[in-house]
């Protein structure tokens, strides 16, 4: 986001508006392409899921070999923007993974803000639904969702 939409944002913020239209009403200058307007869909977050979860499946034992072939029913479950008691920015997401075998799971991802290497950038954790083998995210993906 450039520095004057951010400006902007945090002028409404401080009018008390809702944050759930400004996310819908910013969603061209974001590179969104998701209906609700949140970064759930950009192309970098679900490039990163995808080169990802094709590095678990290769290097965790027991799990089939496929790979993500395509992201469906992309929506925002819940965003938390970065306040003083909460200074990471934490937007939750889930969708629906074609599998390259032909078989769909639901999978949850998070995105953080300022969480990316030695705190620049964004970060993405994901969840595909019967591939968290070793339960990172406490069974069933329950950290994400």
């Amino acid at each position: 986001m450039s520095l004057l939409s951010r400006a902007f944002l945090a002028v409404l913020l401080a009018a008390g508006a809702s944050i759930a239209p400004l996310k819908a009403a910013f969603s061209a200058d974001l590179g969104v392409y998701v209906d609700d307007g949140s970064v759930c869909g950009e192309k970098w977050v679900l490039n990163r899921i995808t080169e990802r979860f094709g590095y678990q499946v290769r290097h965790v034992p027991h799990l089939p070999q496929v790979g993500i072939a395509e992201f469906r029913n992309v929506r925002l479950n819940r965003y938390h923007p970065e306040r003083p008691d909460r200074p990471i920015e934490r937007t939750y997401c889930t969708a629906t993974v074609l599998l390259s075998d032909g078989h769909s799971r639901q999978a949850w991802y998070l995105i953080e803000g300022r969480m990316g290497f030695a705190g620049v950038g964004r970060n993405v954790e994901f969840c595909v639904s019967g591939f968290d083998r070793w339960h990172v995210y406490n069974g069933s993906c329950r950290v994400l969702r």
